[in-house]
């Protein structure tokens, strides 16, 4: 096992969860943000962050990303924040990568098209590879965002082509309907994928989030939980935060023997510099 303390990362409210499939998603930046303040109490170090337009639709408008960034930032400045350039399917690249312009340490990088559902999430090596360039321009770190083993080969291109360089931080979203099922065998094969000073995390889907949790504790990764993947805390139970969310992996993490990283340490294991 790593020495590692465990980094956990709470998705808040990402771009497919409606209220009417649970009234405790956030919608308005206000939401989002004390959503994002509850979660960092719980132990989260990181927040993934999407947005959401005055109708609760997804959005990747820079100025409302903008507003709930100084919003978490006010409330919990030392959390590490970190916005999703995947936005929804169907935006065009340049609407996706506006989220990177409102001052984050780190943005989501997808690494490969895939199915998602029913719909095609397209991001094909000329738009992996300009997300990738403008990422660098401007100091943010990519967490590559790997549904498919494919993806791990298409992030390192672009390592290897000098495009991103420094710590390689990985996030391995299994359990997507369409994309790579949630087992163990799909996740040590990713985990083997990556060079051996890479970190990674793993976000199960739905039924699997917590799953895969223990295993990522267990194998020394690092985990990701929250509305945006799963609405349930337990089996009929709709978690009512996503601080409960957060405080379910961190008990499991203090009972598997992994101490919980605070965004300080998050930030010196994956080499961000203090805010």
């Amino acid at each position: 096992m790593s020495a590692d303390k465990l980094i956990v990362t709470a998705a808040i409210c990402g771009a497919e969860v409606t209220r009417e499939q649970t009234p405790y998603i956030p919608l308005t930046p206000e939401e989002i943000a004390n959503e994002a303040f509850l979660s960092y109490k719980a132990g989260a170090s990181i927040v993934h962050l999407h947005v959401r337009d005055k109708a609760g639709k997804p959005t990747q408008d820079v100025e409302v990303f903008k507003k709930v960034v100084d919003l978490v930032r006010t409330k919990c400045p030392e959390l590490i924040i970190q916005v999703s350039t995947g936005g929804a399917v169907g935006m065009t690249p340049e609407e996706r990568l506006q989220s990177i312009y409102a001052g984050p340490e780190m943005a989501s990088l997808d690494t490969g098209t895939t199915n998602f559902g029913d719909e095609i999430f397209v991001n094909d090596m000329p738009l992996i590879r300009h997300f990738a360039s403008k990422m660098a321009e401007i100091n943010v770190m990519p967490e590559f965002e790997c549904f498919e083993l494919g993806h791990v080969s298409n992030a390192l291109r672009v390592v290897k082509e000098g495009i991103i360089k420094g710590h390689l931080h990985f996030d391995f979203v299994l359990g997507v309907p369409g994309s790579c099922p949630a087992d163990v065998r799909n996740l040590i094969r990713m985990v083997d994928s990556i060079p051996e000073d890479a970190t990674w995390t793993v976000s199960g889907i739905g039924r699997h989030e917590f799953e895969m949790a223990m295993l990522a504790i267990s194998m020394g990764g690092n985990v990701r939980v929250g509305l945006e993947d799963n609405i349930y805390l337990s089996k009929g139970v709709l978690a009512k935060s996503n601080a409960e969310l957060v405080e379910k992996v961190v008990r499991i993490a203090k009972e598997l023997g992994r101490e919980i990283a605070t965004p300080m340490d998050a930030r010196k294991i994956l080499g961000i510099k203090d805010s």
